[in-house]
This record gives C-alpha cells, sequence and structure tokens, in this order.
C-alpha cells in the first residue's frame, strides 16, 4: 500500500502538526492493512513513467499529468472512480459524482483559504484536496480509511507538480485533538457514524480556536426534534444510522460546542449529480431511487438531500 506518512511528515516539520507526527506514524501503522490487489496496484504505480508532472487545481476539472501522455491502461486498474472530474493526461476520467457541483456550492460560503491549513475527514481519492489548494490553502491534509482511494491518491500525486496535499488511511477516531487547522471539512461523514455527537466533538478538536468548520451530510426535513433512523438501509446504504433536521443539526453543533452556526445550503441530490460511467459501472443514485416516484429512496424514504453548515469554534 502506498505510503504517505514519510512525505507528510518530512512536509509538515515546521506545522502546529508536527509535536503529533509519533502519534500518527503510531496509528498510521496499527490501522496498515493488506487488500487483495495490493501487489496489482503496487506494479501499477510502479510502470508509471511520468515524463513531466503538472498540475492545476483551480479548475472544476482536477488536472494532472502532461496532456501528450497516456495513462488509461494504468487509470482502468484503479476502477471505480468516484470524485471528480479528472483530467489526467489525455484521459477525461467521468467519475461517478461530479464533486465539482458540491465544491461550488461550499466555496461560496466559506472563509478565505488563502494561506490556510485545511482538514478533510473522509476525502476519498482527494479531489477536495485539490481542489483546496487551488483556492489558496498552504496545506490540505485528508483522511480515508479506504485503500483504494489511497492508491488513486498516489497515482494523480506521481503524476502532479509537487504540492501540500496529503492523504493518510485513518479515521477521524484515530486522530490526536489536533486543535491547529483553520478549516476542518467534514462531506458526508456524519449520517456513517453510529454516534454524531461524539464525531462533531472528534471535529471540534480538530479546529483552532476562532476556527471554521464546514459541515455537509444527509438531511430530513422537520422541526429541532425531527430526525430519521432508518429501519435497516437507506438507499440501498447498510451504513446510515442518523439523518437529522438542519434545525436539530444546528442544535447539535452549539451542545458540541460550536458558535455562529449556519445552514448555508439545501439540495436534493440530483441523478445528473451522481450516477454510473464508464469509470464507475456498478449502480448510483437511480438505481437507489423509487422507480415510479424519484422523490423516495427504494425503501420508502425521502429521496437524498444534503445541506451545508458552517460553525466556527469559540477563540
Amino acid at each position: 500500500m502506498p505510503s504517505e506518512i514519510d512525505r507528510f511528515i518530512a512536509e509538515t516539520s515546521d506545522t502546529f502538526i508536527a509535536p503529533f507526527h509519533d502519534q500518527l506514524r503510531t496509528a498510521v501503522s496499527s490501522e496498515a492493512r493488506l487488500h487483495g490487489r495490493a501487489k496489482e496496484w503496487d506494479a501499477a504505480l510502479a510502470s508509471i513513467r511520468a515524463t513531466t508532472r503538472v498540475s492545476q487545481f483551480d479548475s472544476d476539472t482536477v488536472r494532472v499529468g502532461d496532456p501528450n501522455e497516456d495513462f488509461e491502461e494504468v487509470l482502468s486498474m484503479f476502477l471505480p472512480w468516484r470524485k471528480g472530474p479528472l483530467q489526467v493526461g489525455k484521459t477525461f476520467v467521468d467519475t461517478e459524482w461530479r464533486s465539482d457541483w458540491k465544491w461550488q456550492r461550499i466555496i461560496r460560503h466559506i472563509e478565505s483559504l488563502e494561506g490556510k491549513q485545511v482538514l478533510d475527514i473522509g476525502c476519498g481519492n482527494g479531489y477536495h484536496l485539490f481542489r483546496m489548494l487551488g483556492a489558496g490553502a498552504d496545506l490540505a491534509l485528508g483522511i480515508d480509511p479506504t485503500i483504494l482511494f489511497n492508491y488513486q491518491f498516489s497515482l494523480l500525486q506521481k503524476l502532479s507538480a509537487p504540492n501540500r496535499a496529503y492523504l493518510l488511511p485513518l479515521r477521524s477516531e484515530h486522530l490526536p485533538p489536533l486543535g491547529g487547522f483553520d478549516t476542518v471539512f467534514s462531506l458526508g461523514v456524519l449520517y456513517h457514524r453510529r454516534s454524531p455527537i461524539d464525531h462533531l466533538k472528534e471535529l471540534l478538536s480538530f479546529v483552532k480556536p476562532g476556527g471554521e468548520l464546514v459541515l455537509e451530510t444527509l438531511i430530513i426535513e422537520g422541526d429541532q426534534n425531527t430526525v430519521l433512523i432508518p429501519e435497516d438501509r437507506y438507499a440501498k446504504m447498510a451504513n446510515v444510522w442518523f439523518i437529522p433536521s438542519t434545525s436539530m443539526l444546528e442544535l447539535m453543533l452549539r451542545r458540541a460546542g460550536f458558535i455562529d452556526v449556519k445552514t448555508v445550503d439545501v439540495n436534493v441530490t440530483r441523478l445528473e449529480e451522481q450516477r454510473a460511467t464508464r469509470w464507475m459501472q456498478f449502480q448510483s443514485l437511480e438505481d437507489y431511487l423509487d422507480p415510479v416516484d424519484k422523490t423516495k429512496t427504494v425503501e420508502g424514504y425521502p429521496a437524498p438531500t444534503r445541506a451545508i453548515l458552517v460553525a466556527r469554534k469559540p477563540s
């Protein structure tokens, strides 16, 4: 499995993260696990011979690799590609999610990232990490335990100009209370957590005093007392535990210790935003909705609606 930890430690020795290096190295080591395709993927990464390392992170399509080089064969070894869009050399990777749409909804409501140090929880293959650098962030650390996503990130980095985006194969509960990030992002994570308040308290421990939290999650219509706990699956997902109203979520953030809590965007996920493509050929949103009534999931719950909330840690 590709290891980011050495590069990360070497390049963050001058930051507030340095005192936590030993804890982070131990966490990565203790969580390391082999994937059945690890040897195949390692060989695929080793086969990449980039004559020129180039990248562009300030456009909706993240671009890496020499546009005259063809990386399609190696990209095809790392299916499915879920977060993008990506232009890798000559190849356009039409990912399952139009993650640029989410970024456009987020960036207009948050504090400037210029010169900031940011953390992205559950960052997938790192698409949003690169967009954070494109928006001016000085350092963008992501964590995600999914081994495939870590390999995809390593592939993209191997073709990119040197930069300060990093991805460690960890969950938020594995992080120490770092307490120094200017902005912390938790996008599409809360509803997977059995204990949402604990997750919010974790997030608070990562933000510096006066820093900002950007939270995106599934929500349901209702008042401060409304929450949906699926009987079993939600939109065919077995790991959805908690879908609150925005009013309840704002209250939860305040109880967790955040201030200046605001819901800044509510958006029903469209079939054009999450869909199957040649780069992600499994079932996608259309298969998760009632075939007759697209306002409902196949289980009869309201179709996925997502909210973005911003909040601040007290100074």
